[in-house]
């Protein structure tokens, strides 16, 4: 069965908590990606950051993102996947936790990110749709 390590695109970036909201864009920006991984001084997975996060918990209530802390935003527990698991754990793990992209963990430690689009590649298609009408529906 293909693994998290198989599909993920390595080399995944962290926004550190205690940098800003601003930073992450920029980051994103120069990255060219929609997310980022929050990283803690401890070098612990916090959570992730989303361009939406950006746009609806920061500018869409008036808050400065010069000034809000990307770690501010991270809720809860990070839901992570772990490298050498499957294909179908990811499906459930996106499905249960209704989340559009995977932090892929080796340890504690940050090796990569498995997306919908990784997924949808990696499954058949039957399961792939399973999976899009449920990152669809609320």
């Amino acid at each position: 069965m293909t693994t998290a390590r198989e599909i993920m695109t390595e080399g995944a970036e962290c926004i550190g908590a205690e940098e800003t909201v601003l930073d992450a864009a920029k980051k994103m920006t120069r990255l060219g990606v929609g997310a980022l991984p929050i990283c803690g001084t401890d070098d612990k997975l916090k959570g992730m950051l989303t361009d939406r996060d950006i746009v609806v918990k920061v500018l869409g209530v008036g808050k400065n993102p010069a000034e809000v802390k990307a770690g501010d935003l991270a809720q809860g527990e990070a839901v992570t996947i772990g490298a050498d698991d499957d294909a179908e754990e990811i499906l459930r793990t996106m499905t249960s936790h209704k989340v559009r992209r995977l932090p892929v963990i080796d340890g504690h430690r940050l090796v990569g990110i498995v997306a919908q689009a990784d997924v949808a590649r990696a499954l058949p298609d039957p399961k792939v749709g399973d999976l899009l009408e449920a990152l669809s529906t609320d």
